[in-house]
């Protein structure tokens, strides 16, 4: 299993720092390991999911390698996974 989950220092709502959460192999290990989590599907974004930090621990004792965010962008990348936002 290769399960990305950056630190949670993004600012997102309620106040709580985030952090993304990817598959260096395929979606469909991402969106079984969310559903392991309990994050739901809508807080999935074209290619990672968006995780509260109140999630980071449990996600990382389940099996995800915690990684810098700059680790996290460069593997998600050369995956071929990674899905630009369209402009």
């Amino acid at each position: 299993m290769a399960v990305l989950i950056d630190t949670p220092i993004w600012p997102g709502p309620r106040g709580l720092l985030w952090s993304h959460l990817v598959s260096d192999v395929s979606l469909d290990e991402l969106h079984d390991f969310a559903g392991q989590l309990g994050v739901p599907r809508r807080a999935f974004d074209r290619d990672h999911y968006d995780v509260p930090e109140t999630v980071h621990a449990r996600a990382v004792a389940l099996g995800a390698e915690p990684v810098t965010s700059r680790e996290l962008l460069l593997r998600l990348v050369a995956s071929g996974l990674r899905r630009r936002k369209v402009r």
